[in-house]
C-alpha cells in the first residue's frame, strides 16, 4: 500500500512503500494465534479510539479486510459495570456513538454500536464475533480496566489478536524507559520525534478501500447483543435512567463525540491558541477543552498536532539543532503554539509513557524515593484541618476557592487547569496522610472529571505527591520538601474574582450539592 507524508508538512517530498500501512512499532500480538484464512470477516473491536478518521487501528482493520478481501465488522460496545459508572460519562461515550453511526454509515465498513443494559449482559459478545472472524483488531490503551480486559480477553479467542497504539505522536514503544521528568522526556522527544512526522495515521483509512459487503451477522448476535437503537443512541435523561449506573453525577457541561470534538478544536484555533500564553488565569478561557475528546478517542492527537501547524505554517525544517529539554524554541513557532505543543505532546504522552511501562502506576509506591521519604518524614505532622471524602466532595470546606474549583468540578465535568493543581495541594494538607489524600484525588477526578482515568490524569494527580517534579525549600511541614502551593499566593498572582462569583455557593444554577 503506498501511502503519501501528506498528513504534516514534509520537507522531504517523497513517497513511502510500506507492505503494513501503519508502522510496526504501534502493533501488539495479544496471542500467538494465525489470521483464520476461512473466516467471515475482520473485526474491529473500538474500545479506546473512537473515532471514524485518523486512528491507527482502524487503518490495520481495513488493511487487514483488503488483504484478507473480506467485510469489516466495527464493534463498539459500551458497559455498565466498570467504576464510576455514570450518567456523564455514558452520556459522552454514546454521544460518541452516534457521530460513529452516522460515519460508518456509507463507509463500506458494518458498525455495532452495542450499549449493555445490565451489568455482564455484554459477556460473550467479542467471543462470539470472533469465531465467525478472520483477525479481530483492538486499541492499545494503557491505562483504567482496558488493559486488563484485553488480558483476560485474549486466551480466549480462537484467532489472531492484535492491539493497535494510536495514542499519541510517538508511539509507545519508541521510549526506550520511563522518564523520570518532562525535561528528560523533552530531551529524548527532541532527538526522536522528528522521525515519526511522516508516519501520521490516514485521515480516512475507509476512503475507496471497496471492501466487500458483509451478508450477516450471525442471528444471535441480534438476539443476545441487538444493535443500539436510535433511542438509546440519543443518550436522553429518560434513556439513560433506564440502565445500572450513578445518575447522581449528571452530565458534563459539553457535549460528546467526533463533531463537538472537532467543534472545540476549531475554537481553539480560531479563537484560543494564540492566547494561550495566558492559559493560567482561571478567567481567560483559552485552555483547548479537548483532553475529553482525546481521552475517549473521539480526536486524534494527530489531527490536533495538524491543525496547529497549519496555523502556524510551520515545516519540520524550522526545527532547532539544539537538543537541550528546553520549553520553548526547539519547534521553531510562536510561544503560545510551543507552550500548547508542550502540554500536548510532552506532558501528555510523558503520562502514557508511564503508564504503558508501570503496572503500578496509580499506586503511592509509585512515587520517586525522595517523594516517598519527605511525605513518611512528615507523616505525623499537624494538619491545619481534616476533611473527610464527604466533606470534600461536596465542596464543605473553610477555603473558597478550593470549594469553587470543586463545585466546577462535579457542576461541569471539567476544572481549570492551574487551579486543578492547587486542588490537590490543598487536599494533601488537609488530609490526614498522604495516602488517603491520594485516594481522595482519584476519586474525585474519576468519578467527575470527564478526562478521569487517563494516563495524563493520573500525572497531574501524582504530580502534587512528587511525580515528574524536584524537591523543593524549604521544608515545610506536611509537605517536606515536596512543592507547596496556596490559595492566598494563587489569588494574589492570578485574577478569580470572576471565577469565585461563578462558581461560589451562591451560583447554583448546575449545582449538585449546594
Amino acid at each position: 500500500m503506498r501511502l503519501t507524508c501528506s498528513a504534516f508538512p514534509c520537507d522531504c517530498h517523497i513517497q513511502k512503500v510500506f507492505v503494513n500501512p501503519i508502522p510496526s512499532l504501534r502493533v501488539t500480538a495479544l496471542n500467538s494465534l494465525p489470521v483464520r484464512g476461512d473466516g467471515e470477516f475482520v473485526l474491529y473491536w473500538m474500545i479506546a479510539n473512537r473515532r471514524a478518521t485518523s486512528n491507527f487501528a482502524l487503518q490495520h482493520a481495513v488493511h487487514w479486510a483488503k488483504e484478507l478481501r473480506r467485510p469489516l465488522v466495527v464493534l463498539e460496545a459500551l458497559r455498565v459495570g466498570y467504576q464510576w459508572a455514570s450518567d456523564r460519562l455514558h452520556r459522552f461515550v454514546i454521544q460518541g456513538m452516534a457521530d460513529n453511526q452516522r460515519a460508518f454509515a456509507n463507509s463500506g465498513a458494518t458498525y455495532w454500536p452495542y450499549v449493555e443494559p445490565e451489568a455482564g449482559q455484554g459477556a460473550g459478545l467479542v467471543e462470539r464475533l470472533a469465531a465467525s472472524a478472520c483477525v479481530v483488531v483492538t486499541d492499545d490503551f494503557p491505562c483504567f480496566f482496558l488493559p486488563r480486559m484485553l488480558k483476560a480477553v485474549a486466551p480466549r479467542l480462537p484467532v489472531k489478536f492484535e492491539a493497535i497504539d494510536s495514542n499519541g505522536v510517538l508511539p509507545l514503544k519508541a521510549a526506550p524507559q520511563v522518564f523520570p521528568t518532562a525535561y528528560a522526556f523533552r530531551r529524548f522527544l527532541q532527538r526522536d520525534l522528528p522521525n515519526h512526522f511522516c508516519d501520521a495515521p490516514l485521515v480516512d483509512p475507509l476512503r475507496e478501500a471497496r471492501l466487500p459487503p458483509l451478508t450477516s451477522l450471525p442471528e444471535e448476535i441480534h438476539v443476545r447483543w441487538p444493535r443500539a437503537n436510535d433511542a438509546q443512541l440519543a443518550a436522553s435523561t429518560s434513556s439513560l435512567a433506564l440502565l445500572p449506573i450513578d445518575h447522581n453525577v449528571k452530565p458534563a457541561a459539553f457535549d460528546g463525540g467526533y463533531q463537538a470534538a472537532q467543534r472545540a478544536l476549531q475554537l481553539f484555533i480560531d479563537r484560543k491558541l494564540a492566547r494561550y500564553e495566558a492559559r493560567n488565569e482561571p478567567e481567560e478561557e483559552v485552555t483547548s477543552g479537548l483532553a475529553p475528546y482525546l481521552h475517549f478517542g473521539h480526536v486524534s492527537s494527530h489531527d490536533v498536532f495538524a491543525r496547529v501547524i497549519a496555523a502556524e505554517d510551520w515545516r519540520p525544517s524550522q526545527i532547532s539543532t539544539k537538543v537541550n529539554g528546553s520549553r520553548e524554541g526547539w519547534w521553531g513557532m510562536s510561544p503560545a503554539a510551543e507552550g500548547f505543543l508542550d502540554q500536548l505532546i510532552t506532558w501528555r504522552e510523558l503520562g502514557y509513557n508511564f503508564c504503558s511501562r508501570r503496572a503500578d502506576y496509580d499506586q503511592f509506591e509509585s512515587l520517586p524515593a525522595w517523594a516517598q521519604a519527605t511525605l513518611d518524614e512528615h507523616l505525623t505532622d499537624e494538619r491545619p484541618s481534616v476533611y473527610s471524602l464527604p466533606d470534600f466532595e461536596h465542596a464543605r470546606t473553610h477555603d473558597e476557592l478550593w470549594n469553587a474549583a470543586q463545585r466546577q468540578l462535579v457542576r461541569e465535568g471539567t476544572m481549570h487547569n492551574y487551579l486543578r493543581m492547587l486542588w490537590g495541594k490543598k487536599i494533601l494538607e488537609w488530609s490526614p496522610t498522604p495516602r488517603e489524600a491520594l485516594s481522595t484525588m482519584l476519586e474525585l477526578n474519576n468519578k467527575y472529571a470527564v478526562d478521569g482515568r487517563n494516563p495524563n490524569s493520573y500525572s497531574g494527580i501524582f504530580w502534587i505527591l512528587g511525580r515528574y517534579d524536584r524537591a523543593w525549600g524549604p521544608e515545610r511541614p506536611i509537605f517536606g520538601t515536596i512543592r507547596y502551593m496556596s490559595s492566598q499566593n494563587t489569588a494574589r498572582k492570578l485574577n478569580v474574582k470572576g471565577y469565585l462569583s461563578k462558581y461560589g455557593p451562591a451560583s447554583r444554577s448546575r449545582g449538585l450539592f449546594d
